[in-house]
């Protein structure tokens, strides 16, 4: 079958650099292509491309007769129009009106709503719209999931899992990548690598290529070697303490879960209480709040505590800004009352980014247009700061406008997360980062030795990072569950969203790290004293036996990876490829319920050793 589209040693150059460098690609009708790579690396642009919006400096660009292409920018310019209908029709490839109707009832958006006065989801909704509504052979979708909430999010997923064409998609969202994609693109230095298996085993490979990296910088003396070995080594060191932090954050949940059933039903012990008081950060007792008309918070009662990360979640509109705005003390309820511990210094992140003035350089952002500035008490030089946070040290004095907006975001991380804080409020942080800005993230809210407050619509990040949810399902109730999104809906017994198109996964929930012989945290003991039985002897029998289950698994994942690997078997033995990598997703869904289980029987192995 002839390609959609083909790409032939094409090159651009951008800013005195090749952005790329000898690209060539063939996309198939019914690909499924995850486009990985760093802020900067030159996604957006190679999608633009892809589309026919910009011309390469060499190279070739192939279309198949008749196919029809859409792209879904991740900033989509309505300037100039009055409503969102009037720019979804507008343009040579606009689509029917009546497609366009049936495509914004599917996404709930009312096209109608002037442009000035729509939201970021509403506007994002509207590109979907539009998109969908043209019939594409070929979608390529930038940042797609910006801006929606998880219903929006969970009803595009079918639509793309139903979609008969292909698509190229750039997301930060992994469930997201992981529920859709069957194969990885991967650009880094202007070089495009694509292997075969979906966005699931793209860390295992990413981490095979860093290491073949890494050994190659080691026989170098050059300079360009170095700093290639200082990334390479940057970015294993990350992954590996991401795994170890997941086995914390899990001790976390379980002291928070064991802490919240306590109230229920029966008093905390007085030494408790003074415990729990001298570490109280922030309290609500029957808090209500009102906006329009509409009840946004009603009867609300929460104890945050020190080292708490709690994640907010729920529709577009339910609330969820005004309710961190609320316990920041930025306005005051209706009906009730918040306590806030003295002394309390927050920072807050929010979803316009209005600190970045494109106009001003990267060091007046960060250190008032010197060369040192104050990182918690600690004097430091711009630029090896800037390393810590993925940039090249000469972007210093690029003036802010001209950076991504993934690396803006990542510039006003660096700038904030240099102040001293006790409370640190993100909102919607993950919109614009790529994966390796997103595992930064995740390293530097688990290192924060304060508390956190995060409204966000990222599934994966939430189960990565925080150790409560509070759900708003836009009536003014607040549930309260310990754990990330993959327990809130565990723990509810229910979609949160049940009527959505379809079920928010949970794909890609926590990836828990490999199980080792060591003692499980003492929290997570405490937990299982409170909470579970001891084990039986066939649990004891299961616990011995499911190290060498997980090997077996490993083993095999390494396996599949290798056979889907090589390119020549998709076209050589399509059906075989195509039962390996389903093969695969199972296998690697097997791992992680058995490293699931090991920890949970861990637990309660140790709860039975003390006592």
């Amino acid at each position: 079958m002839a390609p959609l589209l083909t790409l032939e040693d094409i090159r651009l150059r951008q800013a005195g650099r090749w952005l790329l460098d000898g690209l060539s690609l063939a996309i198939q009708p019914k690909d499924r292509l995850a486009l990985v790579g760093r802020n900067g690396a030159g996604k957006s642009t190679l999608l633009r491309l892809l589309a026919g919006l910009i011309e390469p400096d060499a190279g070739r660009r192939i279309v198949s007769p008749r196919t029809r292409i859409a792209l879904i920018e991740q900033e989509p310019d309505f300037s100039g129009f009055a409503r969102l209908v009037d720019w979804a029709l507008a343009g040579p490839d606009a689509p029917l009106p009546h497609a366009l109707e049936a495509a914004a009832q599917r996404l709930e958006v009312d096209l109608a709503r002037p442009c000035d006065e729509a939201s970021g989801g509403e506007r994002r909704r509207a590109a979907l719209a539009r998109a969908l509504a043209q019939a594409p052979d070929l979608l390529l979708l930038d940042e797609p999931t910006n801006h929606l909430d998880i219903r929006a999010i969970a009803r595009l997923e079918t639509w793309l899992e139903r979609f008969g064409g292909a698509f190229v998609v750039v997301s930060h969202d992994r469930a997201f990548l992981t529920r859709l994609t069957r194969a990885c693109l991967w650009l880094d230095q202007g070089v495009l690598r694509r292997r075969e298996v979906g966005f699931g085993g793209f860390e295992a490979w990413a981490e095979e290529v860093e290491a073949e990296a890494e050994r190659a910088a080691a026989r170098l003396d050059t300079r360009l070697g170095q700093e290639t070995r200082w990334l390479a080594r940057g970015v294993t060191a990350r992954r590996r303490r991401n795994r170890g932090r997941l086995a914390r954050l899990a001790s976390l949940r379980a002291e928070r879960r064991a802490l919240l059933g306590a109230r229920v039903g029966r008093p905390a012990l007085g030494l408790a209480t003074d415990e729990r008081r001298a570490r109280r950060v922030l309290e609500a007792e029957g808090v209500w709040l009102t906006h329009g008309g509409r009840v946004l918070v009603r009867d609300l009662s929460l104890e945050v505590l020190r080292g708490d990360r709690i994640g907010l979640v729920g529709p577009n509109g339910a609330g969820k800004t005004t309710l961190l705005r609320l316990l920041m003390g930025e306005i005051p309820p209706d009906r009730g009352q918040i306590h806030r511990a003295q002394g309390l210094v927050g920072i807050t992140i929010d979803q316009q980014r209005r600190l970045l003035d494109p106009a001003r350089r990267v060091r007046d952002v960060l250190c008032d247009g010197g060369d040192w500035l104050d990182v918690r008490g600690e004097r430091r030089h711009a630029r090896a700061y800037l390393k810590d946070f993925l940039f090249h040290p000469d972007v210093l004095d690029a003036p802010v406008g001209s950076l991504s907006g993934g690396e803006r975001a990542r510039l006003l991380l660096a700038r904030e997360f240099a102040r001293r804080a006790s409370l640190l409020v993100l909102d919607e942080p993950t919109n614009d980062l790529d994966l390796e800005t997103l595992d930064l993230l995740q390293e530097v809210v688990a290192e924060f030795d304060g508390t956190v407050l995060v409204a966000s619509h990222d599934r994966d990040f939430l189960d990565r990072t925080v150790t409560m949810t509070l759900f708003l399902d836009g009536s003014g109730r607040v549930e309260v569950v310990a754990g990330g999104w993959s327990d809130l809906a565990r723990q509810l017994g229910r979609d949160p969203w049940a009527d959505a198109a379809a079920q928010p996964t949970g794909n890609g929930p926590v990836a828990v790290p490999r199980p080792t012989r060591s003692r499980p945290a003492a929290g997570a003991a405490r937990a299982a004293r409170a909470e579970g039985p001891r084990l039986g002897y066939r649990e004891w029998r299961e616990l011995e036996r499911l190290p060498e289950a997980i090997a077996r698994h490993e083993v095999r994942i390494a396996e599949l990876e290798r056979a889907l690997a090589d390119p020549a078997l998709w076209t050589r033995e399509r059906d075989r490829a195509e039962a390996l990598a389903r093969e695969l997703e199972a296998t690697r869904a097997a791992l992680a319920a058995d490293e699931e289980r090991w920890l949970a029987l861990a637990a309660l192995a140790e709860t039975a050793e003390a006592t």
